[in-house]
């Protein structure tokens, strides 16, 4: 029963997942009016599964390791359901959010309930914090710079480089569909993961992995379809004005960026780093955006709104994840507790 849970909470998480973050590789070549949003979300989908079942296995983390001691059978179905409610409801309203903060501020409400304050890896949610900053500022600086040099190379060669840069944009949404599902899947299968280390007493073996990652990306690509659309009419047309060189240096800086964490790592300590996809996308966006029209060419009321809903995805999730946690244990109980 517990094995079969899992697999129907890394469907749906899998599937919220797709909703919100479709718009990550998607926003630019919408935005650019290059291809419709059906379109492009049938690439996403594609694409992003490519990259899950073959370098997914690179971040397939537990999303209770390192943050707290360890996680209960009840704890993982309470940070499941608080992430979910939580993304399902910005999808609804077309907010694109953090799915990896709506997660980690579910397992900080659990863990506050389960273990106190004093059971929580302070050090590593500090480390982690930081590295939610990393990559919107690398993500802003790099769009920002590409932009300025592929400007310069098409004002030389201004009728060529013009005519293939719908092309090229396309071209940078594949790739970037391919690092999100390399980077992000693993927000969906780690709660599979984790209930496989309660019930057995360690994590998947590798063709279960791979089996997950299939599982998984089929739930991304229904999120995407189903539930995507408003999310990047969000990103693609309410944060800057974007054309297809725009739009090909914002998104190919993305993909850079997320593939970057997700490989080097992994090479140099075998194992990549989880990143905010959405940050990372949407910084991008600024990014390419400062470089056309400076500040006065951003939305900043979008921003800010963008802003406040990363913020409030740790703090909602926390909450929800520590109430239902401390109502429901009193009457259920840990229902399986993992070896510690």
């Amino acid at each position: 029963m517990a094995i079969g849970i899992g697999f129907i909470l890394t469907f749906l998480m899998a599937v919220a997942l797709g909703g919100n973050d479709a718009a990550t590789p998607c926003d630019t070549t919408v935005g650019a009016r290059v291809l419709t949003v059906r379109k492009a979300v049938i690439l996403f989908a594609i694409f992003a599964s490519f990259g899950a079942l073959t370098q997914g296995y690179m971040v397939m983390k537990t999303i209770g390791r390192g943050i707290v001691p360890a996680i209960d059978l009840l704890g993982v179905l309470v940070v499941i359901t608080s992430a979910f409610i939580w993304i399902m409801f910005c999808n609804y309203f077309g907010l694109e959010i953090s799915v990896t903060h709506s997660v980690i501020g579910a397992v900080l409400g659990y863990g506050l309930a389960a273990y106190g304050a004093g059971g929580i890896n302070w050090d590593l949610v500090q480390k982690v914090i930081i590295s939610w900053f990393t990559s919107p500022i690398l993500s802003i600086a790099l769009a920002f710079a590409t932009y300025k040099i592929i400007a310069r190379i098409i004002n030389n060669r201004n009728s060529f480089a013009m005519k293939i840069m719908p092309a090229l944009l396309v071209f940078s949404l594949c790739y970037s569909a391919f690092a999100f599902g390399t980077n992000d899947i693993a927000n969906a299968t780690g709660v599979y993961v984790t209930v496989s280390e309660i019930v057995f007493g360690g994590i998947p073996e590798q063709n279960v992995m791979f089996l997950l990652a299939v599982f998984g990306s089929i739930g991304i690509a229904v999120g995407g379809l189903l539930l995507g659309t408003r999310v990047i009419g969000t990103v693609a047309f309410k944060i800057t004005k974007l054309d297809p060189v725009s739009g090909f240096a914002a998104e190919l800086s993305n993909a850079f960026v997320v593939h970057m964490f997700t490989t080097i790592p992994y090479l140099l300590f075998g194992y990549g780093i989880p990143i905010s996809t959405s940050l990372a996308s949407v910084g991008a966006v600024i990014g390419v955006g400062l470089a056309m029209y400076r500040s006065a060419g951003i939305n900043k009321r979008t921003v800010t709104i963008l802003m406040s809903a990363w913020i409030a995805s740790v703090a909602l999730t926390a909450v929800l994840s520590y109430t239902l946690y401390s109502l429901l244990l009193p009457i259920t109980g840990p229902i399986l507790k993992p070896n510690l």
